[in-house]
């Protein structure tokens, strides 16, 4: 004989829904199964709940990603030592490494504007490092959404690739090409094959932000 189900009065009672523990069921099943497999359908049998209460506190799958994003910039710490140069690359390091390690969710970061504590809180240790180097507010301004661009870019290429397939492959088969390249065809590819190919690593990105800073440093805004 099946037994009958307990009484709703005998089942443990829900924890009450909020943004916060929605965003940090949804950070859970992000870093475990990838940003694609967040969604408002999944999420709400993971709180044993339906979708439609979800939208009380989320619009939408879009909002639900940038939230998820915000989180983990909140982990990103404000350096602290070195000089102010040092410090910068520290974050700037600091926030590739953290989109690299989820490449589904640094793809998210190239479209999504999360809005949260997080986020300006990234951004405004930015701003203070780029002060203290003497850069120019307006400058900083504009030159702090090129920092993250870059990183952002930087993170979602190679941690994409580091997943796909084949693209050791392909990343060999470009070097060979490069190597190979004829010299009268291709004069100046193949004067500087080695130099094309060498990197990525540290060396390149501690160049690649020295570059940015100097151009936003040295370039009015018009």
């Amino acid at each position: 004989m099946t037994p009958p189900a307990p009484s709703r009065r005998e089942r443990p009672a829900k924890p009450a829904l909020t943004r916060d523990g929605i965003v940090a069921q949804a950070v859970g099943i992000m870093r475990a199964e990838g940003l694609e497999k967040v969604t408002m359908r999944r999420l709400a049998q993971e709180l044993d709940t339906g979708a439609a209460s979800l939208y009380v506190y989320v619009r939408n799958t879009a909002e639900l990603h940038a939230a998820v994003l915000d989180a983990l910039l909140a982990s990103i710490e404000a350096p602290t030592g070195g000089t102010w140069d040092e410090r910068l690359a520290a974050t700037f390091r600091a926030y590739i490494e953290l989109l690299h390690a989820h490449p589904s969710l640094a793809r998210s970061a190239l479209v999504t504007r999360p809005s949260g504590p997080g986020a300006l809180g990234l951004l405004d240790t930015l701003l203070a490092l780029l002060r203290e180097g003497d850069v120019p507010g307006d400058r900083a301004a504009w030159g702090v959404d090129l920092l993250l661009l870059v990183a952002t870019a930087s993170a979602a290429e190679h941690g994409t690739r580091d997943e796909t397939p084949g693209s050791a492959a392909e990343d060999e088969a470009l070097a060979a090409a490069v190597r190979g390249a004829d010299p009268a065809a291709h004069p100046h590819v193949a004067a500087l094959a080695t130099e094309l190919l060498a990197g990525p690593g540290p060396d390149r990105l501690a160049w690649t932000l020295r570059v940015l800073v100097t151009g936003i440093t040295g370039t009015p805004r018009p």
